[in-house]
């Protein structure tokens, strides 16, 4: 309890001295800072339903990364049926699908269509590895995380790639094409617990000019 409470007073002397820089009343930046720090995952939820419209607004959120060369790989299922979570469950997948009432599988397209960096102009797209797929779709999973944080939601990244235990399932239950890979899936709910935030920052991890 002593280093929660030791964390979360550090996390609030960390925001409330990014204010104090500022020398101004809360602006947008300073709600940005503090949503990202004050985010932390949640694992236990209510039964209140994750709406429509807040489910559009965290893939919106989501859809917002940045993409290597812009082609945006992505994919989405969101599963909101009770009987298809548990199905999850049952096949070894973690048991908190079953228990949030949304879960968010991020997608990613392994290969692309593309043109080589070198061709000329009238050359054709080709089938080709796209090596930043996972990259990309993490940018996503963190949005979403932050977005559902800012709606006062809980949320957690619980990984699938690349376990092959835990993607195989995923992708035979969901329908999920060969060649697009389900990175994260993303338990979303209304907090059923308050955990306090994490202060991670280690001055000591940092290095200038070089290591």
């Amino acid at each position: 309890m002593k280093t929660k409470i030791a964390g979360a007073a550090a996390l609030l002397a960390t925001i409330l001295f990014a204010m104090a820089c500022n020398n101004a009343p809360q602006s947008a930046s300073d709600a940005v800072l503090e949503n990202i720090l004050t985010r932390t995952s949640i694992r236990q939820y209510t039964d209140e339903p994750v709406s429509d419209a807040q489910i559009e607004t965290l893939l919106r959120a989501g859809m917002a990364a940045p993409s290597a060369r812009n082609l945006q790989p992505w994919s989405f299922v969101v599963v909101t049926d009770s009987t298809v979570r548990a199905s999850l469950v049952t096949k070894g997948v973690n048991k908190m699908y079953a228990e949030a009432p949304c879960i968010i599988v991020v997608c990613g397209e392994t290969t692309m269509m593309r043109k080589p960096h070198d061709a000329p102009e009238d050359a054709e797209p080709q089938e080709v590895p796209n090596g930043n797929w996972s990259v990309d779709c993490s940018a996503v999973t963190e949005n979403i995380l932050l977005a559902a944080h800012s709606l006062g939601l809980g949320a957690v990244w619980t990984a699938c790639w690349p376990y092959e235990d835990r993607y195989a399932p995923v992708k035979e239950l969901l329908g999920i094409p060969e060649k697009v890979m389900p990175l994260a899936i993303i338990p979303v709910g209304h907090p059923a617990e308050d955990p306090a935030p994490k202060d991670k920052w280690k001055p000591e991890r940092i290095h200038y000019g070089r290591w």
